[in-house]
Order: structure tokens, then sequence, then C-alpha cells
């Protein structure tokens, strides 16, 4: 009978039922409906009298216990709508009308009642006096905790007997550490403010308790084994992490405030201070140390979160401790409206439980300033809390007063506990306010005057927590002025040091970015042994007895094998021998993207799926020993999060290639701010070197403007001193060259490359190489047209890519004798020698064009133009389609004939 539950027993059923009743009050029964609104009209009409439906005083009892079971799941659902996290106070905290006891049929005549609550709180039975007091203190106090939303039984019950427990005090030691560092994250600041007026520095004044948070969460991580934290890092309060966490000199801030860098330097001449990135150590002020990193990031915002779960990823992998214990903890600090508002958060986090992309869990700390610049809460989201979209990882997010570090200390602990427990993302949400403008340089009162009359009236939290000890007994007032008046002064000789210094620049230890010719040198050699060709083709063929290949993926892992016997190699198969001989050469080789693992195309096949049992296989991961990790990944349907993860990745991993492939290269458009703030210009900006290489799929074969072009011009538009390689190779000889080079080049040298890789041309019968191009040779930059005679030639056409085989296919069909076709395999950094010398065999009038199927506007024209005109010695002319703002019409039929027209005035 529904009156005679037993709340311990049904604690499930009844918070399932009452879920569902602050959903929808029509999906449960009245009878439910009646218990968690007694006040409500039954299905009568007449006002629900307990005392005359329920005669009996212990079915009574019993309904009355399964109300409090329902408080107290209101509570833990609710409770963080009325807890004090606003320091500034600007909503009056009141009684939530779904958690006033009237609305569960309960009113002060039970406070004193005793009820059965099997196990709340760490007792069977309390009074409902004391179940508030415990629910009040645990939900409603200076943290709000929301975690009713994780679906884990488990991670519930892990959490509220946490919540639940009385909070521990802290001890005088864990006071004066929290004092100490409160005095150094606001002395620096408020030197700066001094110093620096006017000056550009994302202040943390207001959200001084971050640096309070960051230190108990590493001290934390000092005591469970965690060997290094890296941290993806906003704007704001990013000096002081990097001078009271990471450790940075103060005399180096100053330097960068100063701007007395070495101007030949890579930061002198790249970013600015609150962009840079550093490595330090963390050092507990009781003992204990961390290596900590802070990671280069723009002003994107929260494109840096991705990056630093690439970078935690390589190096949890590099770990001797395992990759699987998640030695390196990932910390993303955020600001509220960019958390809300950045789609980027949203693709990261859930990237966080996938195979490709686990890091055990990153610890997410909001700065929230409860304003974003100028913006206030109602005009930059729609959810309620700036933190709803972590929700949707069942992230647990406990809001805390920034104005109570203790809280702070307490929720940080929680947080990386949790993150221990079960390796998943958790997220603090840091309740602050800003104390001057955004930058400092503005006026905040101008559009939010009521906040900044309460934050100008309001005392800095390190004071408040000073007043608060000093009432307690806890310290002394000469202790915590004399803390201060310590921390200042050295701030005063650090500044005095800086400015003493007549030459103070940094040296250019990283080196500055090479020019073209650095990037463009062959490195090492490149061919393989036929030998090595065979064993990497037999892991395609050679497959575990018990595996049932999928009848349509069998013929093609056989014509490898058969191919190789012929001597002819196929795009395919040239990409397998490149990753498996690196890998038999030591290298690791990591494949992300979209459907990568078999490919766009049906064509790769990296990973088998048994056709029976659902069992996948990676061939090239049974090539024996030694050899090193061959890790190909599906990535989720993200281009942003998935490539700043992959760059990330390959930082920290300069050992390995690296590759992230589009589905299609104009899908590369989603990541375009990766592309601009990290490929293109990070080692100008940072000093970072990366080795990622992107594999864009490219050419105009009739499937509309999407799915045509990768957008080649964008990406040279970016190159400059050697900054990254572009290439469009289009045989699989060059291709496999092109990859084994990017590997094998030398850290010292590496840099990004962009390739241009086929759709058509994976199955075409033209586009094949010879074995031997693979077991002798090298890359080549420009490939030179064999077959034309240079005595017979008027006319030479210079094309790059898929274009190359209709001018070939034309000529040969209309038997044209006097025309060349010479490919630029390599559009940057530009052959221009290669390019001189193969143009030099031809007679000095003949007539050289630029042909591309790209219209005029796109492709590679307007970049190669002068390049080619210096190679050639000679005007040129360019043969593409009309300027146009789509890269292809829409119709199959039209583009065949734009095609061919194309081909034909090519040879007119």
């Amino acid at each position: 009978m529904l009156y005679g539950l037993d709340f311990g027993l049904n604690e499930g059923l009844v918070e399932e039922q009452y879920e569902r009743y602050l959903h929808d009050p029509d999906s449960v029964d009245q009878a439910w409906r009646d218990l968690f609104n007694p006040t409500a009209p039954t299905t009568g009409g007449r006002e629900r009298d307990v005392t005359t439906t329920v005669s009996d005083e212990a079915e009574e009892a019993a309904v009355k216990a399964v109300r409090v079971a329902a408080l107290i799941h209101a509570y833990r659902v609710r409770g963080h709508l009325m807890a004090d996290t606003d320091p500034l106070r600007a909503r009056q905290r009141s009684a939530h009308p779904e958690l006033d006891i009237t609305a569960f049929g309960l009113g002060d005549e039970d406070l004193g009642r005793t009820f059965v609550v099997d196990g709340f709180a760490g007792q069977m039975a309390m009074t409902l006096r004391d179940v508030l007091r415990v629910l009040r203190e645990s939900y409603c106090r200076s943290v709000g905790t929301q975690y009713m939303h994780i679906q884990s039984s488990e991670e519930r019950r892990w959490v509220q007997q946490r919540i639940e427990a009385p909070p521990a005090h802290a001890y005088r030691a864990e006071q004066l550490q929290i004092l100490y560092r409160l005095g150094a994250a606001e002395a620096l600041e408020t030197f700066l403010h001094t110093k620096y007026v006017g000056q550009k520095r994302y202040s943390l004044e207001g959200g001084e308790s971050a640096i309070v948070l960051l230190d108990a969460l590493l001290h934390r991580s000092i005591r469970t084994g965690v060997t290094e934290a890296v941290i993806g890092m906003a704007h704001r309060g990013r000096l002081n992490v990097l001078a009271n966490i990471v450790g940075k000199s103060y005399a180096e801030i100053f330097h960068e405030f100063e701007d007395a860098v070495d101007i030949r330097s890579v930061q002198g001449s790249g970013d600015v201070k609150y962009h840079l990135g550093a490595e330090g150590t963390y050092r507990a002020l009781n003992g204990g140390a961390i290596a900590v990193s802070v990671v280069a990031n723009p002003s994107h915002l929260e494109i840096v979160g991705p990056v630093a779960e690439g970078v935690v990823r390589a190096r949890q992998e590099m770990s001797a401790d395992g990759a699987d214990t998640f030695p390196v903890l990932p910390v993303a600090v955020h600001g509220d409206a960019a958390f809300a508002g950045q789609g980027v958060v949203g693709e990261t986090l859930n990237m966080s439980q996938l195979p490709g992309y686990r890091t055990g869990g990153t610890v997410h700390i909001v700065i929230n300033n409860q304003l974003g610049f100028t913006t206030s809460p109602a005009h930059g989201r729609t959810s309620g809390y700036a933190t709803d979209v972590a929700r949707t990882i069942e992230a647990p997010i406990f809001h805390v007063n920034g104005d109570d570090p203790e809280a702070v200390v307490r929720v940080a602990r929680l947080a990386f506990d949790y993150r221990q427990a079960f390796h998943k993302d958790v997220v603090i949400d840091l309740i602050c306010y800003r104390r001057h403008g955004h930058s400092e340089v503005d006026d905040p009162s101008i559009t939010q005057p009521a906040m900044y009359d309460r934050i100008v009236a309001r005392p800095s939290v390190r004071k408040l927590y000073a007043e608060a000890l000093l009432r307690r007994g806890d310290i002394s007032e000469r202790q915590v002025e004399g803390a201060l008046r310590d921390y200042r002064e050295r701030l005063e000789r650090a500044f005095a040091e800086t400015r003493a210094l007549s030459a103070p620049g940094r040296s250019p230890e990283r080196g500055t970015p090479g020019d073209a010719e650095d990037a463009a040198a062959p490195h090492a050699a490149t061919a393989i042994t036929e030998a090595t060709a065979r064993h990497v083709i037999a892991s395609q063929t050679h497959l575990p007895q018990d595996f049932t290949v999928h009848p349509r993926v069998l013929p093609q892992l056989r014509r490898r094998a058969t191919m190789l016997d012929a001597g002819t190699i196929d795009w395919a198969t040239a990409e397998t021998l490149a990753i498996g001989s690196l890998v038999m050469d030591g290298v690791p080789v990591r494949l992300a993207g979209q459907d990568s693992r078999r490919g766009t195309f049906g064509q790769r096949h990296a990973v088998l799926t048994d056709r029976r049992t659902g069992v996948e296989y990676t061939p090239l991961s049974s090539l024996g020993t030694p050899a090193a990790d061959f890790a190909p990944y599906d990535s989720m349907l993200s281009e942003l999060a998935a490539l700043a993860f992959e760059y990330g990745y390959s930082l920290a991993r300069p050992d390995a290639l690296v590759l992230w492939e589009a589905q299609f290269g104009d899908f590369a458009n989603g990541a375009q701010t990766v592309v601009d703030e990290y490929i293109a210009s990070s080692e100008q900006k940072w000093g970072q070197r990366s080795g990622v290489t992107l594999l864009l799929p490219h050419g105009l074969e009739g499937q509309g403007p999407d799915h045509s072009s990768a957008r080649i011009e964008r990406f040279l538009q970016l190159c400059a001193q050697g900054n990254m390689s572009v290439a469009v190779p289009t045989l699989p000889g060059n291709y496999f060259h092109l990859l084994r080079q990017q590997a094998l080049g030398g850290r010292e040298r590496r840099r990004p490359l962009v390739v241009f890789t086929p759709k058509s041309m994976l199955r075409s019968k033209a586009a094949t190489s010879p074995l031997a191009e693979l077991t002798t040779g090298a890359f080549r930059a420009v490939l030179p047209d064999e077959t034309a005679d240079p005595a017979r030639t008027g006319r030479v056409l210079v094309c790059s890519g898929k274009v190359f085989y209709d001018l070939d296919a034309h000529r040969h069909g209309a038997n044209l004798s006097d025309t060349a076709i010479v490919r630029v395999e390599r559009l940057y950094p530009f052959p221009e020698q290669e390019l001189g010398a193969e143009l030099a065999r031809f007679p000095a009038d003949a007539e050289v064009r630029w042909v591309q199927e790209e219209p005029e506007n796109q492709g590679a024209w307007t970049f190669v133009a002068p390049y080619v005109r210096r190679s050639a010695s000679r005007p040129i002319g360019c043969v593409s389609r009309p300027p146009a703002p789509a890269p292809a019409v829409g119709s199959a039929r039209r583009h065949t004939g734009e095609q061919k027209e194309l081909v034909a005035s090519a040879f007119r």
C-alpha cells in the first residue's frame, strides 16, 4: 500500500517519482501528487485533509516519513537556489516555495518529531528540525551544489556523503596558508595597478580566491601522486597565476610591462604578456612540489581548452606511470560569459569520455565575474547558470561564494577527489566580481552602475577573511599586516631591480621562425626496403584466425598484397606503407578525424570490425616488436575542438606523427580559429613548434559548393617565413615520402603540414606509383613532364592537384605533342628553383600558363603567380574558372561542362 512505503527501502522510487512530479505533476499517479502537494484539491475537488484520510497513526507517520524523504530530495535538487553564493548579494536570499516544509504537508508541529531517514547525514533517524539544519548547512550556505542530474547512483551517493557530512573546520595552518595566498594575490594586483596605470592586465581583484582554489587543488594533487598539472587559462588572473602558482619571476613580468623585451626574440615580436605560456614548479607552503604549466593562448577565449587537453593526453601517454593512471591533471580556467557563450566549451566537454580524447577528468574553474565585458547575464545567456552546459556530460557543479575562501578550499578538495575517484570532469563556479573594468582601462559603472556601487563599497576578500580570523581570535593583527608588508617589500625590490637593468631583454633561446628554405629542406632518408613493405602489407592479410572480415573489405585488403606483387601502389596502400614503416622505425603515429579509421571514402580501413562479433582489430598494431604505437581514432563530429586537441597533442609529442583528417577539406572552415591563431602563427608569437599534419580532401568533382574546395587560398594567405608547408601531391609515392619526411625530418625543423588529399584519385588507375618510387628517392616538390619533347614544346602548363589528370587525358586524347604539363606538388614553401630548372628545359618563347580548376579568385593562383613568373622569367597567364563567391556550381551536369571547357581552353 502506498502509505506503507518504507523510506529506506524505497528511496530511489520516491526520488524518481518526485523528480517526475517536479517536471510534470500529471505524469505521476494522483496518490503521489497528493503526497507531494497535500494542499492541492483532490480529484473530487475537496481540500485533502490528511488527518481525515489517514485514520491510523502508524500510517500517518509513514506518510510523513515519505514527505520528509521528498523534502530531502527537493533540497538535493533545488537547494542551490537558496545558497548564499553571491558575494555582492545582488539578490536577497529567501525561502524557495518548493523547499518550504508546508509544500510537503509538514508544519511547525512536526519539527520536533523524529523520522526514519535511513543514512541521511550518517543517521538512521532524525528530528525534522535537525534534518532541516543539515539540509541548509549542506546546500544553502556558501556552496550550492548541482549533482542530481548525474545518472550514476554511485556518483550521486559519493557527492551526497561528502556534502551532507559536517564540514571540517580549517586548522590554523590552513587558515594562515589561505591568508598568505590571498595576500600574495592582492599585493601583486595592487602593485601593478599602482605602478602601471592604464595598462591592460586583466586583474584578478575581486576573484583572488582563485589563487586559493588553485593552491588547494595542487596541494591535494601532490598528496595523491599526480605528477604534473597543465592549466588552460583565461585572461583574467593569468599574470597572478603565473607569478603565484607557476612561479614566474616578478622581474620577468615587470619587464613585459616595461616593454623591455628583446625585439629579436620570438615573444618580443609576437604577442602580449597575458597570452604567453609558462612552465614552472608549484611549491606548497608546507613542502612538496609539482610541475605546472600554463598553455599559451590567443584572445579567442575558450580555444585554449582543447589545446590544453591535447597536451595533457600526450604527456599522459609518455608518462612512466602509464596513461591509464591519468597522472597529469588538466585544469581549465574559464570566464563565466565565455563558458556559457563559446561553442568550443561544449565540444571540449563532449570529448571528455571519448576513447581518443580522455584525460581522466578535467577540473573546470569558472571565475564568475557575473559580467561579460559590459554585458550582463540577462543579455549573455539563456541558461540560469553560466555552467549549465556542463550538465550535458553529467558533471557535478559546485557554485561557491568567492568571499568565503575556506568554502573555496573545501570545494577544491572535493572536486579533485571526485576527479580521482571517477576520472570525469567536474566544475567549480567561483562566484566573485571584477573590481575594475574589463581591462582596467574602461569604466564599468557606465553600464552596471548598481553593481559597481556595491563593488566600490566592498572590502577585498583578504580583508574580509583577515577580519573574520581576528574576530575568532585565530590570528593577530600584527601577523596579518606583517605578512602583507613583507610581500609588498619583496615586490618593490623586484621592481627596483627591473628598472635598474640597462639592457633587460630576453635571450631568444627558442629561436625565430625559419625561412622558406629551412622549412622545405629534406631532412631524412624516406625510402624503405621492399622487405619492410612486404612486412607491412602482410599485416593487412594475415589476420587472426577467428576474425571475420566484412566481405566488402576483404578484397581491398587482398588487393594491397596483389598490387605489391605487381609493383603498382595506389593511394591507400601508399599511406598504409608510410604509417606502417614509421611505426616500425619507432615513430608513434596518431590519426584522428571524422570516420578516419575506415576513411570517408571507404579506402583506409585502419581498423577492421569483425563481421560476426563486432570486435575491432588494428592490423598495423601487429607489426611486432620493437614498434611504436599506431593510434587511429574516429573523432566526434567537430572541427574546432578536435583540431585544437591534435595541435596541443603535437606540441607535447614532437616525436610523433600527428594527423588530423577532415571528412571533407572544407570542413576545416569550422576550425579556422585554430589555423589562424595556432598553426600559422604560434611559432612567431610564442616559440611553439608543432608538427601537426592536416589531411584535407580537395578537388572539384561535381559535388557542389560544399565538399569541393578545402580553401587552398586561405592556407596560402597565412604562409610566411617558412611557418608551415602546404602540399598537393598527385602521386601515392610522393604522398608516401611526404608523410615520412614530416615524421623523420627532425624536431628542430618541424613545422605544421597541410596536405590537400584526393577523392576520385583514390581509385584512379592513373594515380598510382611503382613500388620503386617508395624504395628509392624522396619527396619531389616539382614533378617534371618526362613525356614531353622540349624541342617541340610551344606551351607549358603548370598546375597542381587533380586537374593534371584531366589535362593529361585531353592531351593524349587530342594527340597534342606541343604541350608539356608540369606539376607543382608543394605550394609552400614554393619550389622556385626546382620549377625554374624544369621550365628552363623548354624554349624561351614557349608560352607558360598556370592552370587550376578553382575559380580565379580562389585556389593557388593569386599566391603562386609571382613565384611562377620569376621561375619562368616571362609573363604567364592563368586558366581557371571565372571569379566566383562560391567554390563550385551546384549542378553536376554544369560542372562537367565547365570542366571540359576549362581543360580545352588550356590548350588553345
